[in-house]
């Protein structure tokens, strides 16, 4: 990700790299938006979706099924509270502290910590200086342990900065930088949280879990359409992750967690005062969190998870009308059969209401899937009729996604680019494409998919044409198989995402 260290790069840039690196996946957007990864977290087969099996041990020891990767002792640690949990689902967890002092436990967190990176908190330190130095690694991580151990540990404020929501720089989203510190002591709370709350989770969410990605999601969606749940509850909360309820939140977290310590760490988290710098000035502005777990925390997300699950059972368990609702994060709808969308919409509603969240109301919409689409999780939903004369669900990428694509495209491949060698900016290319492909290569993507190569072959061609000095034919010297062959231009999957390439 792009290189940014507080103080030496412009707000936006420290912003891009706060939110590549700050503990793991932020929100929904970004789970599903990969283009920046090289191996983004979505999955690349439409599996149908299945009940987790809690943590999994592999022969390689890598654990790349799970949210957090750990070592094997720490996912037998894992799978212990797993089974636990799950054999007795009112059991409240309550010596859970000893385990977080584990220097196996601490050195996995602090690992997970270095490979995402990400920008400084208030107190500057900068996580490269552990990972290049593996002996002040050693002593930083022991400091760590003490502090802890004899419960001398207190968070730090969160550094707010912003990012924007969208590619027309409309809006802007808050994004909250805890110290690196916070950040390793978020992951090893978030490790030995993970597997009991894994436990309680419904089937139908599917952001921030082991093993379930997008493409389960809407198989469950495409399901629940075929069944005959054609209205449509597109729901939007607004600023979700800003606006949870803190003493709700403990409350569904005690329902679980006794520990004390552990519940104590958490509320301070949640408390931590935000701190804004202005650059024009350098005066810092620090006010109160009193509502919200900010995202750029580790543990963000598996809290936000928690405080929606009862929504979750609520609709697809308990509610009479057998609707379907589908979770990624703060993104869902809901499935309805004809004529029950309004009232399930005003319950929503209600049920939002009740629990101190916001249902946006302009965004917020009623739809009819056979004579409206809808789009979900980048994709685009719409009621097609297939050669045969069923109707069926098609699933493809989005206007606003593949126009996402086409922006980053644009903006690797522009005349302040022409200078750099060829090959980093083919492999950044590649990097870009394949991210997005392999989240977005599911169901009906084909057609899309060929549209937006022979975009990208274009604007390669017109880049390296005008790069050399427009001394050559654009399109006779600069061939599709020269830009694959001699450039290394990656190739798109041209083929249905449940077929062999």
């Amino acid at each position: 990700m792009e290189a940014a260290t507080a103080g030496t790069t412009s707000l936006a840039a420290e912003a891009v790299r706060a939110w590549a690196g700050v503990g793991d996946l932020h929100s929904s957007v970004e789970a599903r938006d990969s283009t920046t990864r090289a191996e983004p977290r979505e999955g690349t087969c439409a599996n149908a979706p299945q009940r987790s099996a809690g943590p999994q041990t592999q022969d390689d020891g890598r654990g790349e099924d799970l949210w957090i990767s750990t070592s094997l002792k720490v996912r037998k640690l894992q799978r212990a509270l797993y089974r636990k949990a799950k054999a007795e689902p009112r059991w409240r967890f309550y010596s859970l502290y000893g385990e977080l002092l584990r220097e196996d436990l601490l050195a996995d967190a602090l690992a997970a910590v270095i490979r995402n990176g990400g920008a400084p908190g208030v107190d500057g330190f900068r996580i490269e200086l552990l990972k290049e130095d593996a002996t002040r690694r050693a002593q930083w991580l022991t400091a760590l342990a003490a502090e802890l151990r004899s419960k001398t540990y207190r968070p730090s404020p969160v550094r707010r900065v912003f990012i924007w929501k969208d590619a027309a720089k409309t809006k802007r989203r808050p994004l909250g930088i805890p110290t690196v510190k916070d950040r390793v002591v978020q992951t090893a709370v978030a490790i030995l949280l993970q597997p009991v709350w894994e436990t309680d989770f419904h089937d139908h969410s599917y952001a921030y879990r082991p093993r379930r990605n997008t493409h389960q999601a809407m198989d469950t969606i495409k399901e629940a359409l075929l069944s005959g749940r054609t209205e449509v509850v597109d729901a939007d909360l607004s600023s979700y992750f800003d606006t949870i309820p803190h003493r709700e939140l403990m409350r569904r977290v005690a329902r679980r967690v006794s520990d004390g310590a552990i519940l104590k760490l958490i509320k301070a988290w949640l408390r931590a005062p935000i701190v804004e710098e202005d650059r024009a000035s350098g005066k810092r502005k620090v006010t109160p969190n009193m509502r919200g777990t900010p995202q750029g925390g580790v543990i963000s997300p598996l809290l936000a998870n928690l405080y929606l699950d009862p929504l979750d059972h609520a609709v697809n368990e308990r509610c009479e009308l057998q609707p379907v609702m589908v979770r990624y994060a703060d993104d869902l709808v809901i499935l309805a059969r004809p004529g029950q969308g309004a009232g399930l919409r005003e319950r929503l509603q209600r049920w939002t209401q009740a629990s101190g969240l916001t249902l946006n109301e302009e965004k917020t919409r009623l739809v009819d899937y056979r004579r409206e689409g809808f789009a979900f999780l980048g994709f685009s939903v719409s009621c097609r009729r297939s050669r045969k004369g069923r109707n069926y669900p098609h699933v493809e990428p989005s206007a606003k996604s593949c126009g996402k694509l086409r922006g980053k495209v644009r903006d690797l491949l522009n005349v302040r680019t022409r200078n750099l060698p060829t090959d980093e900016i083919v492999a950044q290319l590649n990097r870009v494409t394949q991210g997005w492909a392999r989240a977005f290569h599911y169901a009906n993507s084909t057609a899309k998919f060929g549209a937006l190569q022979h975009y990208v072959r274009q604007t390669l061609r017109r880049w390296l044409w005008r790069k050399h000095g427009c001394k050559r034919a654009q399109y006779a010297h600069y061939t599709n198989d020269r830009l694959h062959g001699h450039y290394g231009l990656w190739s798109w999957p041209l083929h249905a995402a449940w077929t062999q390439a």
